[in-house]
């Protein structure tokens, strides 16, 4: 076990809900210019014969917004650890024409990386999955996405379609849980930092990773509580009952009305989350029985050239490895 913070994250990561009240800072609207500057490298991608994946930011000139994005990435980091990119009209493009404009974002950030053994660069958030069958993931259902971190340094989205009601995008500020816990509960503290086994951390089998770690002078999280069960399970073990009340507790906290950010995340619509700082979530839905016409979102994981250093107890993962069949180019 690594050490132990014992004193209140004080920094821009350590938000709340109600902190942003009246306040769209977090969110970045696109200028005409900007989505000028879009179609322009759209335009250039498409001139020189290229298309979604097989391509380099060189290949996507974004001009000035590249700027933009470079402070969007600096605040992942090292500010509130999510931001908001809005303005994008969805309905102009092809499929394949977003796919190419959101993986060309996500070039200015940082790397994109595989979000399956197949090594798909983007992932569909769709309902499209059997509740019925346990290997299901939540997020191909309609249901309620509990709060957690994706194995990446940051997780983003892009919104393609809205649900007919409900599926309300949430998050959570990792040091403001981090705080609640440490001001009413310190005497679980110790227990977060202890290793989990947690399913889908390694490819071959559960890894071991504490919920919370303290290194660099960041305090670091990883959590989702569905993972950790199925660690156990698939490990033959069971969680203490002192280390369940730990976990009721993070989601207690996590769940409460006055630590959640809320949105509906509009058609167009990026969001961008660091995993180590923010913790999101997802309300449920009700969806259209069309197909074509159900909730959609674009999901892209990045690794993140400024990324924080992990304690070697708190081993980094940022997706799954890309088959060598299938390797970019």
């Amino acid at each position: 076990m690594g050490a132990l913070r014992k004193t209140k994250i004080d920094s821009a990561a350590a938000w709340v809900g109600a902190d942003f009240v009246g306040d769209e800072s977090w969110i970045y609207r696109l200028s005409d210019n900007d989505l000028s500057v879009v179609d322009g490298a759209l335009k250039a991608l498409k001139s020189q014969g290229k298309a979604y994946p097989y391509f380099s930011k060189d290949d996507f000139p974004l001009g000035a917004l590249s700027t933009t994005l470079t402070r969007i990435a600096d605040d992942l980091e090292n500010g509130r650890g999510f931001c908001l990119l809005r303005g994008l009209d969805v309905e102009r493009y092809s499929d394949a024409e977003i796919a190419a404009i959101y993986y060309g974002i996500g070039l200015y950030l940082g790397t994109p990386v595989g979000q399956n053994p197949a090594g798909d660069l983007l992932g569909t958030v769709m309902n499209v999955g059997d509740i019925a069958d346990k290997n299901t993931r939540v997020f191909q259902t309609n249901l309620y996405l509990p709060y957690h971190t994706d194995p990446s340094d940051a997780v983003c989205l892009l919104c393609i379609r809205k649900a007919r009601q409900g599926g309300l995008s949430s998050l959570v500020s990792a040091a403001a849980v981090y705080n609640e816990i440490l001001d009413k509960h310190p005497e679980y503290l110790g227990i977060f930092y202890r290793s989990f086994h947690y399913a889908h951390l390694r490819e071959d089998g559960p890894g071991q990773s504490p919920i919370f770690s303290y290194f660099d002078d960041k305090v670091s999280c990883r959590y989702l509580r569905q993972y950790i069960e199925l660690g156990y399970d698939q490990k033959g073990v069971m969680l203490s009952a002192v280390e369940k009340e730990a976990l009721d507790l993070f989601d207690e906290i996590s769940q409460a009305d006055a630590m959640r950010l809320d949105m509906m995340l509009e058609p167009g619509d990026m969001q961008f989350a660091n995993n180590y700082a923010v913790l999101h979530s997802r309300s449920a839905f009700e969806d259209s029985d069309v197909l074509d016409e159900r909730r959609k979102l674009l999901r892209l994981w990045l690794k993140m050239p400024n990324a924080r250093r992990l304690a070697p107890e708190f081993p980094g993962r940022n997706g799954f490895e890309i088959p060598e069949k299938s390797a970019l180019q």
